[in-house]
C-alpha cells in the first residue's frame, strides 16, 4: 500500500475514532485485564478440528483450579508460566492418545484478536495476552475463551467474574449495553491500520 493511501486510511479512521475516544480507551484497557486461551488446529480437516477440541478439553481439565485465589491478571500470568510444562505434556499426551504424532507448542504470548463474541460478552479487537496452544502446523481454525477471569474453567472456589476485573464502563462495553456495533468496527479498523503502519 502506498504511503498516501496509508495516510488517507489512517486519517479516516482517526477522524471516526476522535468521537469514540472514551470508548476506544476503554477497549484498549480491557485487553490489559483479561487473559485468553487460544488453541490452533493443525489444519481445517475434520480430523484435525476434532483433535483440536480433544486437546482443548484436556487443557481445560488440566487447568482446573489453576486460577483459584488469584486476584489479578499478573498473578494469572505467573500461574500460567509455571504451569506451561504440565500443560504442554498434557496436550502432547492427548495428541498421542488420539493416534497422532503432531508436535505441540504451548506458550504465553501477546497476539492480535479481532472483535469476538463469547457467551454474553463481546471482547473488542486488540492485542491480548494469551496462552496459545499450537498443534502441528497450526494452520487450522482456532478455538478461544477467557481463562482469567476463568470464564471457561471449572473452579474449586467461587470464580472471579468479569465484573471483578473490569470497571463499570468496560462492563457496559463487553456486555453490549449500548449501541456499540459501529464503535467495535471502528476500533477494529483502527487496530488493523495501526498494525499495517507498524509493519511497513
Amino acid at each position: 500500500m502506498k504511503l498516501l493511501e496509508k495516510s488517507i486510511c489512517l486519517a479516516l479512521v482517526l477522524t471516526v475514532l476522535i468521537s469514540f475516544t472514551g470508548f476506544t480507551a476503554g477497549c484498549e484497557d480491557i485487553s490489559t485485564r483479561v487473559l485468553r486461551l487460544h488453541v490452533l488446529a493443525n489444519s481445517d480437516s475434520q480430523e484435525d478440528q476434532a483433535l483440536k477440541l480433544k486437546v482443548r478439553d484436556r487443557i481445560l481439565a488440566e487447568s482446573a483450579g489453576m486460577f483459584d485465589h488469584l486476584k489479578s491478571k499478573e498473578e494469572a500470568e505467573a500461574a500460567v508460566k509455571a504451569g506451561i510444562p504440565k500443560l504442554r505434556a498434557a496436550a502432547q499426551d492427548e495428541i498421542r492418545k488420539q493416534g497422532y504424532d503432531y508436535p505441540v507448542n504451548v506458550e504465553l504470548t501477546n497476539m492480535y484478536f479481532t472483535t469476538r463474541a463469547y457467551r454474553t460478552v463481546t471482547l473488542p479487537a486488540g492485542n491480548y495476552d494469551a496462552l496459545r496452544v499450537s498443534i502441528g502446523k497450526a494452520e487450522g481454525h482456532n478455538w478461544w475463551c477467557v481463562i482469567f477471569p476463568p470464564m471457561c474453567l471449572p473452579a474449586a472456589e467461587e470464580p472471579k467474574e468479569l465484573q471483578d476485573v473490569l470497571n463499570e464502563n468496560q462492563l457496559k462495553i463487553v456486555e453490549g449495553k449500548g449501541d456499540f456495533e459501529v464503535k467495535f468496527l471502528s476500533v477494529e479498523m483502527y487496530e488493523k491500520v495501526k498494525a499495517i503502519l507498524e509493519n511497513r
